[in-house]
């Protein structure tokens, strides 16, 4: 029977390697790498699967570099330079082989080259600051790379930056523009399927989807905006989204549902735990194209913050990992059902009670 790899990051000082069965849905802990310290976000070299790139979420912050080994676990860190800000709580291996590190509590971030086989860091990498009006604060949260440009949501400016190379100098990037987004929804995650763009916003768990405006700083409306938020809520409930994923359509899940996961980041008194809440877009290209909520599915959770589906061309894209960053719910395995219209929690791993970020091996 085969079990498939999967690296977890989390608020600790080592990155976990978990095996999952899917013939008989077991979850286990195979391993824990030595990291540096709230290894928050993980990210796999696009084109090297053996390399891994971490942020170190402290003040100041870091990014680190490992070597996968065959049996899922880490290799001693290769690389570790400063975020040169605070609080980096995201970080992603571009296709050009840069590595970009987004400073949530700083405003700003790096785009940087690698060196020596992609484990080493370019170390004179300038950095990139997101300029804002006195008295407000850039909260930079994640990078999405489309075609030539990348876009950086900012929760606390309600905008997502776009970011291309610098006609003066190709090797680095710039600010381009921007996209708005609603006045105090706090966007923080995006997905981009076809020609639509999905936001989801963070300080009013709402998920949004517009035309993707053109590029270097074209705008467009709002065509749909949609609570996320689960009914009938826990007393003292306080939600904040975290996650959206949009999987490629296949011949077994042909719609591309939108899955996205809530926080309660309030008072937890109920054992259903966080939900996540899954949409579909209806009547694409009309007067009448929106959001419609399809399920919301509860997963004991307490604030999901990442979560992953197993890779496709495996076979394992009906899979879906998730943990909370708070409690001790551990994490669970996800099985799309109905299409991808509904989910069904196979398999829960109690041994380490939090995670924040996976990566399928």
């Amino acid at each position: 029977m085969v079990s498939f790899k999967i690296l977890a990051g989390g608020y600790d000082v080592f990155i976990a390697t978990y095996l999952f069965n899917p013939q008989t849905s077991s979850l286990s802990v195979a391993s824990r790498s030595p990291t540096g310290l709230n290894v928050s976000w993980i990210t796999q070299h696009p084109t090297n699967p053996i390399i891994l790139y971490a942020v170190n979420e402290n003040t100041p912050g870091a990014l680190q570099s490992f070597i996968i080994n065959s049996n899922g676990t880490l290799s001693a860190p290769q690389d570790t330079i400063p975020s040169d800000g605070n609080l980096p709580a995201f970080t992603v291996a571009l296709s050009t082989g840069e590595v970009a590190v987004m400073n949530y509590d700083s405003g700003n971030g790096l785009v940087i080259p690698t060196v020596d086989s992609a484990l080493r860091f370019n170390n004179d990498t300038p950095l990139i600051t997101f300029p804002k009006p006195p008295d407000t604060v850039s909260h930079p949260h994640m990078v999405l790379e489309h075609g030539e440009e990348i876009l950086v949501p900012d929760k606390g400016q309600d905008k997502i930056w776009r970011l291309a190379r610098d006609t003066t100098n190709p090797a680095l990037f710039a600010i381009q523009g921007i996209i708005p987004q609603p006045a105090g929804s706090g966007p923080r995650h995006i997905a981009i399927h076809e020609d639509r763009l999905f936001t989801l916003h963070e300080l009013s768990s709402t998920l949004t989807v517009q035309v993707m405006p053109a590029a270097p700083n074209g705008t467009s409306p709002i065509l749909s905006d949609v609570s996320i938020i689960p009914p009938n809520p826990p007393q003292g409930a306080v939600f904040a989204a975290a996650e959206i994923l949009i999987p490629e359509p296949n011949e077994r899940f042909p719609v591309p549902y939108i899955y996205v996961s809530n926080r309660n980041i309030g008072v937890q008194t109920s054992p259903k735990g966080d939900s996540v809440a899954i949409f579909e877009l209806v009547n694409k290209g009309t007067k009448n194209e929106e959001l419609q909520l399809v399920n919301q599915v509860f997963t004991g959770l307490d604030q999901i913050r990442g979560m992953e589906f197993g890779p496709a061309d495996k076979g394992l894209d009906e899979f879906l990992i998730a943990a909370g960053v708070a409690g001790d719910a551990g994490t669970v395995m996800l099985k799309r059902t109905e299409g991808g219209r509904n989910m069904e929690i196979v398999a829960r791993n109690l041994d380490i009670p939090t995670r924040s970020t996976f990566i399928w091996l």
